[in-house]
């Protein structure tokens, strides 16, 4: 490559990159409500066997993910309603076909209902892709009482503007409540970051996502608890915010389950701990920080 393309090169990588930066809007002044230093999201992604399928994995693997749905998913209800915590379950809307008992429970206990996709991917053609949050939306009513106004997922801003969603929380690109827009500068959303080292799956799941035998990880629960507790001391003492990602199938098994509980009572010792639910926070940041 001669100098003249690679500096080429190098403008258009710049170009791209600033234009990504100029979609999203960090809030530098952020601030929970009165008397809180820190916010926690639980999220709950209830895939159970649907992401599984799609990846075409063996049986054994596809039983994991419906022991999510049978097992994994009640446990984890009944540990957060004993700590008095509503927690974000990000569902596919197959899911209300597969679980419905699941979801109805959940949503009389005052958890929220959010969007994860029709079958836990979103089609690239823009019709299919209207037509499967359309039947979510629907599905998820069916079974929660009222529409979804979250999601976790590339839907495309527009269509979720457009169908009364408020946030999205799919982003990684930093670790507070941020806005973000559209590729035109449009359709802005509350974005609630993630991040894969407060996701369970990194943790827990052998062959996550078609890993090799020697990338598997299948770590002791304690070892996992000091990563996540050190985690939120950080953010604690910022003043800060944390959106755990964890899916039945995984923290739903006995001993994480125990951990989760432990990391629960660990943290309502300190004082200014907020758990509200996704959408909670989106409706703060949107009254806090307007955009």
């Amino acid at each position: 490559m001669t100098s003249a393309a690679l500096t080429n090169e190098v403008e258009q990588l710049k170009a791209v990159a600033l234009a990504y930066e100029a979609r999203h809007l960090p809030i530098p002044d952020f601030a929970l409500p009165p008397g809180m230093r820190m916010a926690v999201n639980f999220t709950l992604d209830f895939d159970a066997m649907l992401a599984r399928r799609l990846a075409n994995e063996p049986p054994m693997q596809l039983t994991k993910g419906e022991f999510g749905g049978r097992i994994g998913i009640w446990r984890l209800l009944e540990m957060y309603e004993a700590h008095d915590i509503k927690v974000t379950i990000f569902t596919p809307g197959r899911i209300c076909e597969l679980y419905p008992q699941a979801l109805r429970r959940a949503a009389r206990a005052g958890h929220e209902i959010a969007d994860h996709m029709w079958e836990h991917h979103v089609p690239k053609d823009k019709a299919l892709e209207e037509d499967h949050l359309l039947k979510t939306i629907a599905a998820l009513e069916r079974v929660a009482g009222r529409r979804p106004v979250g999601t976790r997922s590339e839907h495309s801003p527009e269509l979720l503007r457009r169908e009364g969603f408020i946030y999205n929380s799919s982003t990684s690109c930093t670790y507070t409540p941020l806005y973000q827009d559209d590729a035109n500068g449009m359709n802005r959303l509350v974005q609630l970051p993630v991040h894969f080292a407060i996701d369970d799956a990194m943790y827990f799941s052998a062959n996550w996502a078609g890993s090799k035998t020697a990338a598997q990880r299948l770590l002791d629960p304690d070892e996992v608890f000091e990563m996540w507790w050190s985690a939120f001391w950080h953010q604690y003492r910022l003043g800060g915010y944390l959106n755990f990602m964890l899916h039945p199938f995984v923290s739903g098994r006995a001993s994480r389950v125990d951990m989760l509980e432990r990391l629960i009572v660990e943290m309502k010792k300190l004082p200014g701990v907020w758990f509200p639910t996704c959408e909670d926070l989106a409706r703060h940041v949107l009254a806090r920080h307007p955009a």
